[in-house]
């Protein structure tokens, strides 16, 4: 198998554990749902950890809207998580779940 083919295969796996995409030809759509779902409450762990006053600021509401926000924007197979962790937080200031923070975050967010 050529290195072309692997990486067209590998890419096709990782947008239909990722980004909700097609299960490839030979994987059972149902087990890559499971996998998709532990690896999404996965990156919602790893952003709560990276950013543990945005989870204790949330609360108990952390989990719903980090599982609505990672259904409407998949985390990208060459994101980090940082980017994506900062994306978060956009969002939730964007709908009016965090306070809009004092100059700080945002101008830092604008100067990556």
């Amino acid at each position: 198998m050529s290195r072309e083919r692997l990486a067209a295969q590998q890419a096709e796996l990782l947008h239909a554990l990722l980004a909700d995409g097609p299960a490839p030809v030979g994987f059972d759509a149902s087990r890559l749902r499971v996998e998709a779902q532990v690896l999404r409450r996965k990156h919602g762990r790893v952003l709560a950890y990276q950013r543990p006053e945005l989870a204790e600021d949330l609360g108990d509401r952390f989990g719903p809207l980090f599982a609505e926000f990672n259904a409407e924007r998949p985390k990208r197979d060459t994101e980090r998580s940082g980017a994506y962790a900062d994306a978060f937080v956009e969002w939730l200031i964007a709908g009016g779940h965090l306070p809009k923070p004092k100059r700080g975050f945002v101008s830092r967010l604008r100067r990556r």
